[in-house]
């Protein structure tokens, strides 16, 4: 019986009669098929064809030729993005990340087996007739993550599928099937090989999964730390983990998690061992300088202020991990919708008005000391942001502050 598909996938069947129009086939595979079978929530939609990528760029206005190599495009149309890559099996992988040739051939069926696993092995047509040559329906249906095939060949072919397993794991709250989860042990080595950017971004994930509680125990199964950075040497971290973790958003988060319960390795180094961006030693350090100060403090007006508002929904489920506290996203907010200023420029008074409030002083480290000074008590609304009232108080208290 064919699949209910919904309206992401009618605007996106618009592609697949074009194809069809000139005598190919088309079909959606991957994540797309298997999240609708899951009813979740539907992500990128890519499309499989008999077409070669020649033909598509004739076929289509607006084509982005992002690995024609290997046979995939991108098709932009009513302002989504589609990646359309025409059937094919892969060569050896060299690199153990891309195959080192392609040969295009007719059959979904022989695309579909070049696939990872089983749930991501299935395909659809525009009408929602689905084709499942590895019986994936039934691997969604109990839950199961199996490789396609022999599974030592697919973990060697790609490492980095051990942690798109994990992942699954975490984001599905699957099992991984005792042949797959074997390989798995065995290939775990070859992470080392992964460029880790692609660690980054698998990882990320994983720990923003629904059920990364679950995923954790395959985690830990595979031994996968041993080949990750830092916790090779310190895979004690893994062991105090929160016993019942929470989906987290940002890898940022995660890094302050994992700072705070090792503090003796600093975020600088997580980020540099982990090659990761600048941004996301920011937020971080933004989110652990929150949750020292929650320690300390609990919620403040101060916190809030300093706290990125992209932090919000981590920050307040890192205290419910860490202090096995409530605190609510709203709670902040409300914290936030009353504070008088919302930044340093939004003072009403700056370094000028002080060096033409004390023309006999000569600029120094006490304007800067005096300004700050001066934002703590304006957030927390112990002197208003008028410039008179802030030119009287600091008449009567630079000396406290020099």
């Amino acid at each position: 019986m064919p699949v209910i598909i919904t309206e992401e996938f009618k605007q996106a069947s618009e592609i697949i009669d074009r194809i069809e129009q000139y005598g190919f086939q088309a079909y959606f595979v991957g994540g797309s098929v298997r999240d609708l079978l899951l009813d979740r929530k539907i992500g990128d939609i890519d499309i499989a064809t008999s077409a070669p990528p020649k033909v598509i760029l004739e076929l289509f206005e607006k084509v982005i030729p992002v690995g024609m190599e290997h046979g995939t495009v991108i098709v932009r149309h009513l302002h989504q993005s589609y990646e359309v890559t025409t059937f094919r099996v892969d060569d050896d992988y060299s690199d153990q990340r891309h195959p080192d040739s392609v040969t295009f051939v007719k059959s979904i069926d022989h695309d579909l087996k070049r696939r990872d696993f089983t749930i991501n092995a299935i395909a659809m047509d525009k009408s929602g007739t689905i084709v499942d040559p590895f019986d994936g329906k039934t691997d969604i249906k109990n839950n199961i993550i199996r490789a396609v095939g022999d599974a030592n060949d697919r973990f060697m072919e790609d490492p980095l599928r051990i942690m798109r397993a994990l992942r699954f794991s975490s984001q599905l709250g699957f099992s991984i099937e005792e042949q797959t989860l074997k390989a798995m042990k065995s290939a775990v080595s070859e992470i080392d090989s992964i460029a880790m950017e692609r660690v980054v971004q698998e990882t990320s994930k994983f720990f923003s999964g629904a059920y990364v509680n679950h995923g954790l125990y395959y985690f830990k199964k595979v031994k996968i730390e041993k080949h990750l950075p830092i916790l090779q040497e310190n895979a004690h971290i893994l062991h105090h983990m929160p016993k019942k973790l929470e989906p987290l958003n940002s890898f940022a988060s995660v890094l302050a998690l994992l700072h705070f319960i090792e503090p003796d390795i600093s975020i600088g180094s997580w980020v540099k061992q982990w090659k990761c961006s600048n941004f996301i030693k920011s937020e971080a350090e933004n989110l652990y300088e929150a949750l020292l100060n929650y320690k300390l403090n609990g919620l403040n007006r101060w916190l809030v202020y300093h706290l990125h508002e992209g932090n919000y929904e981590d920050f307040t489920t890192l205290v419910h991990l860490l202090f096995n506290e409530t605190l609510t996203i709203n709670k902040v907010i409300q914290i936030e919708n009353f504070l008088p200023i919302k930044s340093k420029k939004d003072l009403a008074i700056n370094g000028i008005d002080l060096n033409e409030l004390f023309p006999d002083k000569s600029p120094g480290p006490w304007i800067g000391k005096t300004l700050a000074q001066i934002e703590k008590e304006v957030v927390y609304g112990n002197i208003m942001n008028r410039k008179n009232v802030l030119k009287d108080w600091i008449k009567w208290n630079l000396h406290e502050i020099d």
